[in-house]
């Protein structure tokens, strides 16, 4: 069974990064921003865990105002470092869980957050800046992550009572995962800062030292804050610290507080906390009684021949062949494809079985290898092949016979004027 065995607690400023990539931990304005980070260090060094379940917010970096999302679960195994203007920072990607976070994920979704889920994105200085400054990478990451994405920059966002009991829903979903893993949880962002308008500039750090103590001994308090209220406490930016509950509602009631540090060189002040968890088990079996929720919405259905869900494993399996159908919708890319199929496939890095499920046009065996089928429509209508054509391919009858189960017999495709 997974454990969560503690929380930290930082802020995420790009200031962190600029200072570990230009070694400035030493001189005198960025030294006091390491010295709150050495007991950091030293306790994940000590308590070695395996995974980090990593609370932060992107700056339009990966995620643009096109399609924001509340709550974002990374269900990758592996995120690189994403290129914020400047080109990306010399680190090396960080390896995801995939396993936790499609337990995670589906353990949300069955307490009724409505997730979003992310695969394929590099991520920005809310997950790289503190974590290049709490754990070294010469030779890989340590640990691995789990990245939840908070939209907080486009409103609405979500109040700081949903953040809390986001993090006491990520507790039941954790702890009911059945390997043995021990998980930390960071929260970053804040404290207070304002980094627009003519209030930019605004902190407040005896705000600061209360909502830390607050976090620690009173977080329901926090919950009844509105966001205005706290953009007026601690700037309109700084109300990201509403991450900070997520992770606090991750952790048992009772904690103890093992460091806590607090510095403000220039725009935004830096918190780091450590919080050990104090979880009592209960006397049943909690942990099944969340994996028994987890299941009951998909219970059966292996049961329907024929059928496959597209569930997020299968997802990640086959995004490279499902990418490489998707950009159908690029004219380009479709006029590439029918000239030089091999070029694009080379290009793709597309294995032989996927070039030859492809190129084979193998209907039935891209959906078992698990290829979504709204992607195979685009195909079709590339290469000329109806909707009608792909049904019958996947029955493994003729269109023929499968158009005498049907109503009308008629054709037709998703193919637009260029058909």
């Amino acid at each position: 069974m997974a454990t969560i065995i503690g929380g930290l607690a930082v802020s995420h400023t790009p200031t962190i990064g600029f200072a570990v990539d230009h070694n400035k931990q030493q001189e005198g304005a960025w030294a006091p921003i390491f010295d709150g980070f050495a007991p950091m260090q030293r306790w994940l060094e000590e308590k070695k865990p395996d995974v980090l379940l990593y609370v932060f917010n992107d700056h339009v970096t990966s995620f643009f105002f096109d399609h924001y999302s509340a709550f974002t679960l990374g269900i990758d195994e592996q995120y690189a470092v994403a290129d914020e203007g400047g080109g990306p920072r010399d680190l090396p990607p960080v390896q995801g869980h995939a396993a936790l976070s499609q337990h995670i994920g589906a353990s949300l979704m069955a307490d009724e957050f409505d997730m979003s889920f992310f695969q394929d994105k590099p991520l920005d200085h809310g997950l790289f800046s503190p974590l290049s400054a709490l754990a070294p990478c010469d030779n890989g990451w340590p640990m691995q992550v789990v990245p939840l994405a908070i939209g907080v920059l486009q409103f609405p966002i979500p109040s700081a009572r949903r953040c809390f009991k986001l993090g006491q829903a990520l507790r039941r979903a954790v702890e009911s995962f059945p390997e043995d893993l021990k998980v930390a949880v960071v929260a970053t962002g804040g404290v207070s800062h304002q980094v627009h308008g003519e209030r930019c500039g605004f902190n407040n750090p005896e705000w600061d030292a209360q909502f830390v103590d607050m976090i620690v001994n009173d977080p329901q308090r926090l919950t009844e804050i509105t966001l205005a209220e706290y953009a007026t406490l601690g700037g309109l930016e700084g109300s990201e610290v509403i991450m900070w509950l997520v992770m606090r509602g991750a952790l048992s009631a009772n904690v103890e507080k093992l460091h806590q540090a607090y510095y403000l060189p220039s725009m935004t002040g830096i918190a780091t906390l450590i919080l050990e968890n104090q979880a009592r088990e209960a006397p049943v079996d909690v942990h099944q009684r969340q994996r028994d929720k987890i299941n009951l919405q998909l219970s059966g259905v292996e049961k329907l021949p024929g059928t496959y869900p597209f569930t997020q494993a299968r997802s990640l399996k086959a995004l490279r062949i499902n990418k490489f159908l998707h950009k159908m919708i690029q004219p380009a890319w479709r006029e590439r494809f029918r000239n030089e199929p091999e070029a694009l496939y080379d290009e793709s890095k597309l294995t032989e079985e996927e070039r030859t499920l492809i190129s084979s046009l193998d209907w039935r065996g891209m959906i078992h290898y698990g290829v979504s089928f709204f992607l195979l429509e685009k195909l079709g209508a590339v290469v000329g092949v109806s909707n009608l054509h792909i049904y019958s391919a996947m029955r493994g009858v003729s269109l023929e016979e499968f158009q005498q189960t049907r109503n009308q017999q008629v054709l037709y495709s998703v193919a637009g004027k260029a058909s």
